[in-house]
């Protein structure tokens, strides 16, 4: 009796770990995939721009849809953003009598955090989004397959254009995030009467840095290009019709999101240890 229960109790400890084998020897599959793609992409992109054979037409076609699906939410996003900073960096700063640095901590926070963070959001939740829902439909429509039997590659006539007009349009939705970011929070900070306009640009110069920008636009990059990549594989691999998609668009976001966390930490742990920190 005993031992059929000890038996029947190893059952769904089997089940478990053998569903925990299968999931991990998913994302290792993952994994090799995303980082072929990423290198047959790049590739096409450099290689034909080199040679002159890049479709720019198409690219152009995408840096506009891009743009014009995301710039508004950033806009919208980037504000109340600024005002949050503002607001909870201001009543910190006020119970330790340093308002004097209010545009210091607001210019670094939003240049080497808020910025690309929110880049990242719009990039992986509209852009990616979109990415995914349209190269998904074209495959279960099989049209991928029909550019495979006419010789030519889905990659490069599909996925690298969109790949460097992502890279152009997260590097521009930075510089709106930073500068809606920052002109909220500096009138929220010297409108309020809290500080002088004098001393919050003279703190936000005296400890921001060049390379907090150049920070930011490199993150812009790099969060670019691996929600791009992540949204044109699982749109590639999508299947099973209409659901399909819409299971292939949620899982490119949440990947994503996922994988852009882990890559902005380890790019800011980096930069802090490298990048010397102090009074400009």
């Amino acid at each position: 009796m005993s031992g059929a229960l000890t038996a029947g109790s190893r059952r769904p400890l089997a089940g478990v770990l053998a569903g925990m084998r299968g999931r991990w020897r998913a994302g290792i599959v993952t994994t090799g995939h995303l980082v072929l793609l990423a290198a047959s992409a790049t590739g096409y992109a450099v290689g034909d721009i080199v040679r002159g054979r890049f479709s720019w037409s198409e690219f152009v076609l995408q840096a506009w849809f891009m743009t014009r699906v995301s710039l508004l939410p950033t806009i919208l996003v980037a504000i109340p953003f600024g005002v949050i900073t503002s607001v909870q960096i201001g009543a910190v700063a006020a119970q330790i009598g340093a308002t004097s640095f209010s545009g210091a901590v607001n210019g670094i926070g939003v240049l080497r955090q808020g910025a690309p963070l929110v880049t990242s959001l719009m990039i992986a939740g509209a852009v990616g989004s979109a990415i995914c829902s349209d190269l998904g439909a074209r495959t279960v429509r099989e049209e991928i397959d029909a550019l495979k039997v006419m010789g030519i590659s889905p990659v490069q006539r599909l996925v690298a254009p969109r790949l460097v007009a992502a890279l152009l349009v997260a590097m521009l939705l930075t510089v709106v995030v930073a500068m809606t970011a920052l002109l909220t929070a500096f009138v929220m900070n010297v409108g309020g009467g809290s500080i002088s306009a004098g001393a919050y640009l003279d703190s936000f110069v005296s400890f921001s840095q060049p390379t907090d920008l150049v920070l930011a636009e490199l993150k812009a990059l790099i969060f670019g290009f691996v929600a791009t990549i992540v949204a044109s594989h699982k749109g590639l691999s999508a299947s099973g019709g209409p659901k399909g998609v819409a299971d292939a668009v949620n899982q490119s976001v949440v990947l994503s999101v996922i994988l852009l966390a882990v890559v902005n930490v380890g790019i800011t742990q980096a930069y802090v240890m490298l990048v010397p920190q102090g009074v400009a």
